[in-house]
């Protein structure tokens, strides 16, 4: 079965892929590590991707509230601060970690919640499916640039949050 080119349903898969990465740092079994490495990619890939070919497209709706999609951008700031703040901590478990990885998913969590009720149902209700097709390929090509360019890694990140 070919993956949906949906940009609605191909954000929600990055939002549940991100919750399953939050269990696997959380669990002492896991790789902690090597999941922090994939989210970090995820998360900056995702947001640069619908920064730069998702919510402009959107803004140009009329029932898709622009003070949303503003605010969304501004919750990826915060969530890059918060992904940096824990990819600089030295010992990743440790009690810092913990804490550091707690901030991390409280503003992702929150901002994939807002996101989904607001921007995500609105495309839902307002673009029509071929133009959400369209701004699928667009945010699947732009996301995939950006994780070969290893957006992930904290220099990148700390470029991000230092600009």
């Amino acid at each position: 079965m070919p993956q949906t080119q949906d940009v609605v349903e191909l954000i929600l898969q990055d939002h549940r892929r991100m919750e399953d990465l939050f269990r696997l740092m959380r669990s002492v079994e896991a790789d902690r590590a090597a999941a922090l490495q994939e989210f970090a990619g995820l998360l900056v890939a995702h947001a640069l991707a619908e920064e730069a070919k998702v919510y402009p497209a959107l803004k140009r709706y009329k029932n898709i509230d622009d003070e949303e999609v503003e605010h969304g951008e501004h919750e990826h700031d915060e969530g890059n601060e918060a992904l940096l703040a824990l990819l600089e901590v030295e010992e990743v478990g440790s009690e810092e970690w913990d804490s550091k990885l707690e901030e991390l998913v409280e503003a992702v969590t929150h901002h994939a919640d807002e996101e989904e009720r607001t921007i995500l149902n609105g495309a839902r209700e307002n673009v029509a499916m071929d133009r959400r097709e369209e701004l699928g390929a667009a945010f699947l090509e732009e996301r995939e640039r950006q994780l070969k360019a290893d957006c992930g890694s904290i220099d990148n990140v700390r470029r991000i949050v230092t600009s």
